[in-house]
């Protein structure tokens, strides 16, 4: 009898396969495919490789400013496949000795939920105290009429030895905007369109119109309100029909998407109850209990943001849960990353989403442009933006545009863990010059006491 079952080995599940284990249960973790899941095989470690190329290859074109006079002579692109690979490869050996540290039983195959407490992974009967799903999802193709020949998932976009002349890329959200930045930085041209008014509808407008600009300025046509009619062979090229308040074509070379669907279907879960929503994702509360007693289900399958660390920090709460602790997953406190040139962060709630929530907002803008460092290196886009509650002085969201975002969001997260004020962080003594320092300098915009701003 296992205390935890865990079906998926992507970062939720092994995050949840160790922690059952530190906390003394008998645990195994059932993988159909690779262990890392979707993030270390196919998504995040494999586009962080990529886009350390991209930036690469667009900081030696800046080179220049600072007296470097180099050129790129040629890009070898399955050069930069392998290191993927290699990545990938370290990062997989090292999760697998984990889970043998651990003392976790590795199974690989398909398993599947016969009834409650059991589960079966080719053909043999596994019974269980609790069973925790984090199947993840996969990538479909919309159903557009004559896509499927043009189509480019991410997967297969990182196995490319050489690129496409020019892409579609359709869609506004955070992968379609990261790709988009990664085939720019190799060159490519590349055409953004997608439905919504704005790039990043979830996140901060601020946001969205910080990072839309920088990618007007490195080439990319941005076309919003459209929506993606059919495509049609045209010589060695796609011919995609856009509708919106006129009707128009593109003519491209690829066109790539990042749809995903959840990986439900041959789990059984409908066998033992467990509530979907109406996309297929399952439904969990905020200690990642399904409908279902004795069934979690962690990260991608449970719909949201899809983050990896996400994932990683649901899998570690349903661990404990099922281990008969009691634990809440705050997903307010979730930060988000982009790794776009330049990269943007956020953790917690957008100017929009705080209004529509009543609260008394202030806000506080801090522009890289004026950021010491940032004017060093000669990375000026960007700024931090403060959301604060200006009844009590609560920071409700920290949004980050400019270097090294990813790095620095932690920080604002920890604020935020803390129940910070900006009066806390604009007090905060930081080094200068950096680039963190914009995080209190733009809290102490919030408050109207920036020493490097004119007065308001």
């Amino acid at each position: 009898m296992y205390d935890v079952v865990i079906i998926g080995g992507g970062p939720g599940g092994y995050a949840a396969g160790i922690k059952a284990a530190q906390l003394g249960g008998k645990v195994a973790l059932v993988e159909a495919a690779d262990i890392g899941g979707t993030c270390v095989n196919r998504g995040c470690i494999p586009a962080k490789v990529w886009g350390q190329g991209a930036f690469f290859n667009q900081m030696i074109q800046k080179a220049e400013e600072f007296g470097i006079k180099a050129t790129v002579k040629s890009t070898d692109l399955s050069m930069l496949v392998t290191r993927k690979d290699g990545v990938s490869g370290d990062i997989k050996m090292g999760m697998g000795g984990l889970l043998q540290n651990n003392r976790i039983e590795v199974m690989e195959g398909t398993a599947v939920i016969k009834g409650a407490g059991k589960v079966e992974v080719a053909g043999q009967q596994l019974e269980t105290k609790n069973i925790i799903v984090a199947t993840g999802t996969s990538p479909v193709i919309p159903d557009v009429k004559g896509l499927k020949e043009a189509h480019l998932s991410t997967d297969e976009l990182f196995a490319l030895d050489k690129l496409p002349e020019s892409v579609l890329v359709y869609g506004s959200d955070h992968v379609e905007v990261e790709m988009v930045s990664i085939l720019n930085g190799f060159g490519t041209k590349v055409t953004l369109a997608f439905e919504e008014a704005r790039i990043l509808p979830k996140e901060d407008g601020d946001t969205s119109q910080r990072i839309a600009a920088v990618l007007r300025e490195q080439g990319v046509e941005i076309l919003p309100r459209v929506s993606l009619k059919s495509v049609k062979k045209s010589g060695k090229s796609f011919e995609a029909t856009l509708t919106g308040k006129e009707e128009s074509t593109v003519t491209v070379n690829r066109i790539l998407t990042s749809v995903r669907s959840p990986n439900t279907g041959d789990v059984g879960l409908d066998a033992v109850g467990v509530t979907l929503d109406d996309d297929g994702f399952i439904k969990v509360d905020d200690k990642l209990k399904t409908s279902t007693a004795g069934i979690f289900a962690v990260g991608d399958v449970t719909g949201g943001w899809q983050l990896s660390y996400a994932a990683t920090v649901m899998g570690v709460v349903a661990a404990e849960n099922a281990m008969g602790e009691e634990s809440v997953f705050n997903k307010r406190l979730v930060p988000r990353g982009l790794n776009t040139i330049p990269e943007a962060a956020a953790v917690g709630l957008s100017e929009e989403e705080a209004e529509q929530m009543d609260y008394e907002v202030e806000v506080g803008n801090f522009p890289m442009s004026v950021n010491g460092v940032a004017i060093a290196r000669g990375e000026l886009e960007g700024a931090v933006k403060v959301v604060m509650d200006a009844q009590y002085g609560e920071v409700l969201g920290i949004h980050i545009v400019g270097s090294h975002a990813n790095e620095l969001i932690w920080g604002a997260g920890l604020a935020m863990q803390m129940e910070a004020t900006a009066e806390d962080i604009a007090q905060t003594i930081v080094v200068h010059p950096t680039f963190s320092e914009s995080i209190t300098l733009a809290s102490q915009d919030a408050l109207a006491s920036c020493l490097y701003l004119p007065k308001r």
